[in-house]
């Protein structure tokens, strides 16, 4: 699904998803993608099953610099594990989890505003 662009170029910005994939800014990224304040990683998750602590490691370098992890849980919600929610509010990290598509929707806004967040997005289809 295509997105319209609403923040300024300097952040990131998830203009597309679906089809197994992202595209951030005019970059295509195929699978699950960790949209960090500064960068993109691959991200091995295909589905809430497989999500643990460690799934969110590449977070801990962020503690207390960010406000809100969006979890975007493939085509359907979804809660992960409340050890997850744990060790991220551990961390300073609130973590919110909703349906792929809102989690790319909700992560363009709070950019918008300015607010410090990263999204952790579980491709669809």
């Amino acid at each position: 699904m295509q997105m319209e662009e609403q923040t300024p170029a300097d952040k990131l910005l998830i203009t597309a998803y679906g089809d197994g994939g992202f595209r951030v800014l005019d970059e295509r990224y195929k699978g699950s993608i960790l949209v960090l304040p500064e960068e993109i990683l691959a991200w091995s998750i295909d589905s809430l099953a497989q999500l643990d602590s460690a799934s969110f490691a590449a977070l801990e370098p962020l503690k207390g610099q960010l406000d809100v992890l969006l979890v975007g849980t493939g085509a359907g919600h979804g809660v992960g594990a409340p050890t997850i929610a744990e060790t991220l509010s551990e961390w300073g990290i609130a973590v919110d989890y909703m349906a792929t598509g809102a989690a790319c929707r909700t992560f363009n806004v709070l950019q918008a505003e300015g607010r410090q967040v990263a999204a952790a997005l579980i491709a669809v289809d």
